[in-house]
């Protein structure tokens, strides 16, 4: 009896393993990723897990575009009897930041299940610009939050970290683009580290940008944030043989939020009718540079502002002539820097003025007016009449004095020498004829032959070299592609971003045209790959990824008169030995 219970206990055992087997195999795979969000701001995380519910085999996640991978892969796994039925997950996890703004896809990732491969489905992420985080260590200063329009306002980019912290490197991920404003960077030639203070504790800060605004509308306005990826020296828990901390490199996403100004409008009450824009403060003259001449010569007559203000950003008031005097175009001149407080200089008009008649010319009196924001009023400044005497030359019908409202039509009048009547009867010659036979041209036609050979041995014997000297030809062709392609690099010494973006495409349009590869193709592996196979030298390699290089560092980091005079020297370098190997 025992015996038959023992085999029913087994039979029993052995078809409900059967069964539970054959529903495990049963069961569908599926296999998908799911993202933490499918729209996040630029300083934001994503977190993306590809899951599947039966175990596989190399699994290939995708390649991330948009994105810098901060951890990851982690796996976990689950897996539970419920009801004798048996369940299973598998998950890879990722911790994503966006290197950009933009709309971007997860592309497919794959694995291997019971001999077939599987794909997830693509997933769309939005990433717009940064979002507030109070977390983040990047503030914007705003010098006025209420400033008038044209009035100058300053921003300043700091970066506050721990003072066991150091900041090795930093990349703009999100410039804003200052709608709205007149804006203009003032550089940042050294990047030291300051000590302050930041929600009450001790910090050291570091300026990364600052720029000075002039708000050209009125109303509330956005300045958008700043991100930057910042790479960062953290101290570990070991120490060096000296005691001294070791420390890991990190990277870090932070950004300084949106800030919102409101920009009030100059006043409409008192607003003077000739008030062309200018604000600020500032000095106004009319000058001459000679009152007495002959007719015939010229004065420069210049109209100048100077001062501290929207410098420019408003026209300068026209000169007004007597009609008897020739007046020419004025040419535009500017002296103006621009600090943090805002721009100082002087900008003027330049007039060529030429009389053409002796007498008195009054050059009468003109105003500018400009808004002063500190004591909030307009304020007129008008310059003195000037007197131009000429001493000499032809009277205008009208007399010696001109006035401002004389005509602008002058009679003509003969000075004796200006015009001239017609002659009557001409004093006509017959031009006298040499025969061509005989003469001096004949015979050289017959010599010249001659004369040519001697000419043609000369210029035979120099083609001859000249093709011979294939390694000149050669040299000369590499530098006149070199001076082709970097001509604009040249021409922009001494501004960092226009010569190492003119570098910069000078390297790419000449790969383009060596080598017949496009734009999209333009990665430092293809490109290093192609010269291996070309057989290009090592040295000349590393030279062009080193020149590639610098062309990025060039957008974040600054470089001094004497490293782009190098970086362009080696350039022609690079592009000459270029030519000789391919």
């Amino acid at each position: 009896m025992k015996k038959q219970i023992a085999h029913v206990a087994f039979l029993l055992l052995f078809l409900f393993g059967s069964a539970v087997g054959f529903s495990q195999d049963e069961v569908e795979v599926e296999f998908e990723a799911n993202l933490s969000k499918e729209k996040l701001g630029l300083n934001e995380r994503l977190r993306i897990e590809f899951t599947m519910n039966k175990d596989g085999d190399n699994f290939t996640p995708p390649d991330f575009e948009g994105f810098r991978v901060l951890m990851g892969p982690s796996q976990s796994i689950s897996q539970s009897w419920v009801n004798g039925v048996k369940s299973y997950s598998k998950t890879y996890s990722y911790t994503l930041a966006p290197t950009q703004r933009g709309s971007f896809t997860i592309k497919q990732a794959t694995i291997v299940i019971g001999g077939e491969t599987y794909k997830t489905t693509p997933k769309q992420v939005e990433v717009t610009a940064a979002v507030d985080k109070p977390s983040d260590q990047m503030t914007a200063e705003v010098s006025k939050l209420r400033p008038y329009l044209n009035e100058a306002v300053s921003v300043v980019y700091k970066l506050y970290v721990s003072p066991s912290i150091n900041v090795s490197n930093f990349r703009p991920l999100d410039n804003p683009t200052y709608n709205n404003f007149w804006s203009q960077d003032i550089p940042v030639t050294s990047y030291s580290v300051k000590n302050g203070t930041y929600e009450g504790k001790s910090y050291r800060y570091v300026i990364l940008k600052r720029v000075v605004l002039y708000p050209q509308k009125s109303g509330p306005l956005e300045i958008e944030p700043l991100s930057l990826d910042i790479t960062l020296d953290v101290p570990t828990n070991r120490r060096d043989f000296f005691g001294q901390p070791i420390y890991t490199q990190t990277n870090k996403t932070v950004s300084a939020g949106k800030r919102t100004i409101e920009v009030k409008p100059l006043p409409s009450q008192g607003q003077p009718s000739d008030f062309s824009g200018a604000v600020g403060s500032f000095r106004f003259q009319v000058t001459t540079s000679k009152n007495t001449l002959k007719a015939t010569e010229s004065l420069q007559a210049v109209v100048e502002v100077e001062g501290k203000g929207n410098l420019k950003l408003f026209q300068l008031p026209a000169l007004e002539m007597p009609g008897s005097l020739e007046v020419y175009e004025p040419e535009y001149n500017e002296n103006v820097r621009t600090t943090l407080s805002g721009m100082q200089g002087k900008v003027s008009n330049n007039y060529t003025v030429v009389p053409s008649f002796k007498g008195k010319y009054p050059i009468p009196s003109i105003s500018f007016t400009y808004f002063d924001p500190e004591d909030e009023t307009y304020k007129t400044l008008s310059s003195e009449e000037i007197n131009i005497e000429v001493t000499s030359g032809p009277l205008e019908s009208s007399g010696g004095n001109i006035s401002i409202a004389s005509s602008n039509k002058r009679p003509v009048q003969s000075t004796g020498s200006q015009f001239h009547f017609i002659k009557l009867t001409p004093d006509l010659r017959a031009n006298s004829e040499t025969p061509f036979f005989g003469s001096l041209n004949y015979y050289l036609f017959f010599l010249s032959p001659l004369l040519l050979i001697p000419l043609a041995i000369v210029f035979g014997k120099k083609r001859e070299a000249i093709a011979s000297d294939v390694a000149g030809r050669k040299i000369k062709r590499a530098n006149k592609l070199a001076r082709k392609y970097l001509f604009k690099a040249r021409k922009a010494l001494g501004e960092k971003e226009e010569f190492y973006i003119a570098m910069e495409k000078a390297l790419h349009n000449y790969l383009k045209a060596k080598l017949k590869i496009e734009t999209s193709e333009f990665s430092k592996e293809k490109i290093s790959d192609i010269f291996v196979k070309k057989q290009v030298d090592e040295d000349t390699i590393d030279g062009f990824m080193a020149l590639l290089k610098n062309c990025e560092m060039a957008r974040y980091s600054p470089f001094s008169q004497v490293q782009m005079q190098q970086d362009y020297d080696k350039a022609s370098e690079v592009i000459n030995s270029l030519d000789k190997q391919l």
